[in-house]
């Protein structure tokens, strides 16, 4: 019994829900080549659910001073768990992806409601819950995603990278991104209702390898073959895990009493200023992804709660320069002259030197 009663609360600890966000393989592209999006509704490395098109009330792409939108037909599910967008990229330029989705509603027993708000970072509401001694009671929340990304076409950075899209939330960035690199640091600033946030609770992780979810011995992130209940759907996570150390890759099965919990809590965790900015850390190149959930006791009837969803999305490399780059092919001298020549005239050298000391001896 004490073993059941372990396994029911191991698995509402491990209750996700589902963050949103625009990804992309790279999120460097060509000028005027195809390209596509994807929408991953889970975590950042693994998509749960499809996002159907009823559920957008925005999507669209800005570039040179235009904003286009994204029809429902352009869409088209990889599986049942990934929504994409092919396109063609257009000019060089710096360009934002949105997508906004229409509200939904959730209920959860005090339990779960709690359990969610302490693995998603929804701290705040969780310290309020308690204060207010109302942790024994269920919730029906209303929520809301709101996503961004931004990518880069050739090598022209143009201004729309601080486009507003006019969500109901949304982050902007205070700087270009794909004029920072590797090391440096990123203002961003988050909007509620086109004003400033403040005192909000932001994580900001990367990913430095993009092509799979890697471990460094401080991480503590999971990626998880089973499927979870979450604001977009009722199913439960399996306790099968698969766990990517380094280079070496193990699928095993957690016994009750050895499984951690884990959270969406690992990062940096940030808190916005009296102007509704964080300064983000770029440590290494690879993908970054920022993500707020901002809730409020809801006073809306047949409703506890209203959370209002926000990821940002990019990419940040190195410097492309001379000083951060070693070459391993060959070069010629400054004077212009082969590399053949100082390797025929040095042999040329040693020979005449042989024979002199031969006939001095």
């Amino acid at each position: 019994m004490r073993k059941l009663t372990f396994s029911l609360i191991l698995l509402i600890v491990l209750l996700c829900s589902h963050d949103l966000y625009i990804k992309m393989d790279t999120y460097f592209f060509s000028p005027n080549s195809p390209a596509t999006l994807s929408l991953y509704n889970g975590t950042f490395e693994k998509s749960e659910n499809i996002i159907t098109r009823d559920r957008m009330l925005d999507a669209s792409i800005v570039g040179n001073g235009d904003r286009v939108a994204i029809s429902s037909d352009q869409w088209k599910d990889q599986d049942s768990t990934i929504t994409q967008l092919t396109f063609n990229t257009g000019q060089s330029g710096t360009y934002v992806a949105g997508v906004s989705t229409a509200p939904r509603s959730i209920e959860l027993t005090a339990q779960k409601f709690n359990s969610y708000l302490e693995h998603d970072g929804v701290t705040d509401m969780l310290e309020t819950r308690k204060k207010k001694e109302l942790m024994d009671q269920p919730a029906t929340e209303k929520y809301e995603k709101h996503v961004k990304a931004i990518f880069q076409v050739g090598d022209e950075k143009s201004t729309d990278w601080n486009q507003v899209l006019g969500y109901p939330i949304e982050f902007i960035p205070m700087e270009n991104p794909y004029h920072k690199n590797t090391g440096d640091d990123l203002q961003v600033k988050l909007l509620l209702n086109g004003q400033p946030l403040t005192n909000q609770l932001v994580f900001a992780h990367h990913n430095n390898n993009p092509a799979g979810h890697s471990h460094k011995e401080t991480t503590q992130n999971h990626s998880h073959n089973g499927t979870t209940h979450s604001h977009d759907n009722n199913e439960v996570h399996q306790q099968d895990h698969s766990h990517t150390h380094g280079e070496k890759t193990t699928s095993h099965q957690h016994a009750i009493n050895e499984e951690q919990p884990h959270t969406h809590t690992d990062g940096q965790q940030l808190r916005t200023d009296d102007h509704g900015m964080v300064t983000v850390k770029l440590p290494e190149d690879g993908l970054y992804y920022i993500r707020t959930i901002y809730m409020v006791e809801s006073e809306e009837e047949g409703f506890t709660h209203h959370s209002r969803w926000a990821t940002l999305t990019f990419e940040t490399t190195h410097k492309h320069d001379a000083s951060t780059h070693t070459h391993n092919h060959d070069h010629e001298e400054e004077s212009g002259i082969p590399t053949w020549v100082f390797i025929l005239g040095s042999i040329l050298v040693v020979g005449i030197l042989f024979l002199v000391f031969q006939k001095k001896s």
